[in-house]
């Protein structure tokens, strides 16, 4: 095995990053922007309020926050591929169940069941191996992973849209557990491999005797490896995921509820699908861009950017009356959600190094799961409560004004006894 990796025309970490992306694009079966497609005809078929649907989606990331330590374990203990194999049959297996679940706790159990994959090992698992077989080339690398779950942000919803209006939401649930088998299935089983040390070889395609060539902040970076004790005692960890968590709260009391919203604006079906696609296609594009950026700028600063951008669209979105606003509204947030995926999970990496990440990102997880709980069911309640989605907007957008001073404080920590800071590019 190890000759025959040694041999291929290119780096084995670009098969590596293939066969991750195929899970990050499977995991938007029970994403916020597909979710959205069926919050309408689910709650006018079976008498659901809004709030109750879009609490599935806080429920499964509740579970989430208790689930994604043990994950951050088990992916150490037991290798990714093992564990992304098994996600993905019983993601495809929860989607598909869900064309039966007509009454809210089998509603629940499905999607909820759903949504800890999503946010936990389906989450971590791919990013984590990505970090771990590029360095230098991390951010461009993880851009290009998130660019995959962009891809799938954009066919599920319009997929699942297709089949709700030809055959139903039981079919179009049933068709997307169906694609999460056929996408991911065979990629995740046969292609995944822990790291490039357990391979023969090292992270970006170097040669032994040439490791980290031409770039000393990358080299550096991994020269200070953290255990997960280290790291929990530093307030750059604790900040940086209080941060994340907030801007993913921003994140999914937008997403789920966005389709809705344009629908109530008076905009109509297309333009609110329109806006939909838009704010997938513009994740994809700035998780490119975010991720070439993070290579270039420190991370607190790009990750301040990527705040900003989202506060700014927030306060847009009341505002965006016709359906060139919507439109621009959606791409601009779309472009910040890029950032929000790719920035924290690059920073954990470079700032403590590969050997204990997936434990130090199973600790810090739940801040985004909890987070994606808080916001899904706080803007449904707002809506219930005053007709409107645009206090809950303002109110998010507040927040995140105020998580950009709390990323300007997140700086690279000193493991103790060493002397050079992590690297912050």
């Amino acid at each position: 095995m190890y000759q025959l990796l040694n041999r291929m025309p290119f780096f084995y970490g670009w098969t590596i990053l293939f066969a991750a992306g195929s899970s990050m694009v499977v995991r938007n079966a029970t994403a916020s922007l597909t979710l959205a497609v069926f919050i309408f005809p689910m709650s006018e078929d079976l008498g659901w309020s809004r709030t109750l649907i879009a609490g599935a989606a806080s429920l499964g990331g509740l579970v989430a926050t208790v689930a994604s330590p043990v994950v951050g374990w088990t992916l150490d203990r037991y290798g990714a591929r093992t564990i992304l194999t098994v996600s993905i049959l019983v993601l495809g297996l929860s989607t598909i169940s869900l064309a039966w679940a007509t009454v809210p706790i089998a509603f629940y159990l499905a999607y909820g069941t759903g949504r800890v994959l999503f946010s936990s090992p389906l989450n971590i698992g791919p990013s984590v191996v990505v970090s771990r077989w590029f360095v230098r080339r991390r951010g461009r690398a993880t851009g290009m992973l998130f660019l995959s779950h962009s891809l799938g942000m954009i066919t599920f919803p319009l997929i699942a849209g297709l089949v709700i209006k030809y055959r139903g939401w039981e079919d179009a649930w049933i068709v997307l557990g169906v694609l999460v088998w056929v996408l991911a299935l065979g990629p995740v089983s046969m292609l995944i491999r822990q790291s490039p040390e357990s391979v023969g070889l090292l992270p970006d395609g170097d040669l032994p005797e040439q490791p980290g060539a031409g770039n000393d902040v990358a080299t550096a970076v991994e020269e200070v490896s953290w255990t997960l004790r280290e790291a929990m005692r530093t307030p750059t960890l604790w900040l940086l995921a209080l941060a994340t968590g907030s801007l993913f709260l921003l994140q999914s009391g937008t997403n789920i509820h966005q389709g809705a919203y344009f629908l109530d604006q008076g905009q109509g079906v297309g333009v609110s699908a329109a806006t939909l696609s838009v704010n997938a296609v513009f994740t994809g594009a700035g998780s490119l861009f975010w991720g070439w950026l993070v290579d270039r700028v420190p991370v607190r600063f790009t990750y301040a950017g990527v705040a900003l951008m989202m506060a700014v669209a927030l306060v847009l979105f009341p505002s965006a009356d016709s359906a060139i606003e919507a439109l621009v509204v959606a791409a601009i947030f779309g472009a910040a959600v890029g950032g929000i995926l790719v920035v924290p999970v690059v920073a954990y990496a470079n700032y403590f190094g590969r050997r204990s990440l997936s434990a130090i990102r199973g600790v810090t997880e739940p801040f985004v799961s909890l987070g994606q709980a808080i916001g899904a069911i706080f803007s449904g309640a707002i809506y219930d409560v005053t007709g409107s989605y645009k206090d809950a907007f303002l109110i998010l957008a507040i927040l995140g004004f105020a998580t950009i001073g709390m990323l300007l404080l997140t700086r690279a920590p000193v493991r103790p006894g060493v002397e050079t800071e992590a690297g912050e590019s």
